[in-house]
């Protein structure tokens, strides 16, 4: 799809990230619902866990096999085939009448959140060229998920108290069926314009069972402990499935991903920073909540709306660093971001400790927010830049598995460091809690400075200038 032939982008665009937002939204709303879930349903703490680590298992372990199938296949047909899963798995949701059949239901929602995530991107990529138009293109897109994420914090109580947890659900149905009729309006099919070949399967199969063992290890190491036996069996899979991936991969007349894309410095170092980034943001995020609630006693409506103190500059953050790419490149631009993550966690690990420090609080979200901002599309952008169209659903599955990946290793990794270090000072007492809250923050400023050393990664400013086809990179 050749963006001199793009009609209307801009509502192609808004439909795309409608589609988008949705996604990131069903990953934040469901969290103000649980407690009426599990009353309603009658589910023990295993099983209402299960509602929300079926849905990050589905999406975490498809994405990559999503976006290449997305090429394969045709990336609006892939994309609208997700919208029909996403309507059908949210009302069954909505009308569950079981434990079992709620977290079957969830399940199929990460199905298709992993097919819409990496198409609709996929999309973005073909229907704006490199350069200043797809950069404005990720910063909305930026922008966008960063309010979806603060608007299910915000959503999730008001519609649980007026109409009822299955609503939370609900609400994707009407939205999912008017993106649906008129995906065929705006967007135009594009799928890798090269001769039909055969599917990976083999590839397909391994990369999938890596990333969701990978997924499951993430989640349940800080209940498992990180040197347990289940841990290190699992990660004794996960790195022979990776080994038998590449070795299939390095074989295939048709791999699922062509090992020379990994010789792209945009594409590695954008992913390393996402990843980076994802850790610091979900680790701070999950370190936050616990902290409001349990020591300040904020309500989850308090916290949704101090966090949209997050989103405002997150967005501001993502659209002024598009401009700044261009510029001043990806390199600069985005170290500003990951030390603004740093700087922020800092300051709310100081506040932690002070009973009045609700103000350096949100000055602390304001400034990280701007950070999140400007690192998500500064990495984005280095990492979807000289991607040829054929293979830009795998890159866009690369990554949203990046996110996906370190938003899972941030939370594992920060509330294991609050877990353990509120125990070492013997448990539930105040001062045990702050510290422990003091040292997740803490670790979530490491997870940035990660980041920053990540952006070393990048390619400088003279690399922005994007070549015309991926090849152009790898040669």
């Amino acid at each position: 799809m050749s963006s001199s032939r793009s009609p209307r982008r801009g509502q192609m665009l808004g439909l795309l990230a409608t589609a988008f937002f949705m996604t990131i939204l069903d990953g934040t709303i469901l969290l103000t619902a649980l407690p009426s879930i599990k009353a309603d349903l009658g589910l023990d703490d295993a099983d209402l866990q299960w509602t929300v680590t079926a849905y990050a298992l589905a999406f975490s372990g498809l994405l990559l096999f999503c976006g290449r199938a997305a090429d394969l296949l045709g990336r609006r047909r892939v994309f609208m085939a997700g919208l029909v899963l996403r309507v059908a798995s949210s009302l069954l949701c909505g009308l569950a009448w079981s434990g079992e059949v709620l977290i079957a239901a969830r399940a199929l929602q990460g199905v298709s959140a992993a097919i819409i995530a990496p198409a609709a991107l996929s999309m973005v990529m073909a229907g704006f060229p490199e350069g200043p138009e797809r950069n404005r293109a990720l910063g909305v897109w930026g922008g966008v998920g960063g309010v979806g994420a603060t608007a299910g914090l915000l959503l999730g109580g008001v519609i649980t108290d007026g109409l009822g947890w299955p609503w939370v659900f609900l609400l994707n149905v009407p939205v999912g069926i008017a993106v649906f009729a008129l995906a065929p309006i705006l967007l135009r099919e594009s799928r890798d314009p090269g001769p039909a070949r055969a599917f990976d399967t083999t590839g397909a199969l391994t990369v999938t069972a890596a990333l969701a063992l990978l997924a499951y290890m993430i989640i349940t190491v800080p209940e498992a402990g990180w040197a347990s036996g289940r841990t290190a069996g699992l990660l004794l899979a996960v790195a022979v499935l990776v080994g038998l991936f590449v070795l299939v991969e390095s074989r295939s007349a048709a791999p699922l991903v062509p090992l020379r894309i990994l010789r792209s410095p945009g594409l590695v170092g954008g992913n390393l920073v996402i990843l980076a980034a994802g850790m610091t943001v979900d680790g701070m995020l999950v370190t936050l909540t616990a902290y409001v609630q349990q020591l300040r006693g904020w309500s989850a409506l308090q916290f949704g709306l101090a966090a949209a103190v997050m989103t405002v500059t997150s967005v501001g953050g993502a659209l002024f660093c598009q401009r700044l790419v261009t510029r001043s490149g990806v390199r600069s631009v985005a170290a500003a971001g990951t030390v603004l993550l740093s700087a922020a966690c800092v300051l709310m690990a100081t506040a932690v400790a002070g009973a009045g420090s609700t103000g350096v609080l949100l000055v602390g979200l304001l400034i990280f927010g701007a950070g999140m901002g400007g690192a998500f599309v500064c990495a984005q952008i280095a990492a979807l830049t000289g991607v040829a169209e054929e293979e830009s659903g795998l890159a866009a599955g690369l990554v949203d598995t990046s996110f996906a990946m370190g938003t899972a290793l941030g939370v594992a990794i920060c509330s294991s460091v609050a877990l353990a270090r509120t125990q070492a000072l013997g448990g539930s007492a105040p001062h045990a809690l702050i510290d422990g809250y003091q040292a997740a923050f803490g670790a979530a400023a490491v997870l940035a400075v990660l980041g920053s050393a990540a952006v070393l990664t990048l390619p400088g400013r003279s690399a922005t200038r994007p070549p015309a086809r991926t090849e152009d990179v790898l040669r």
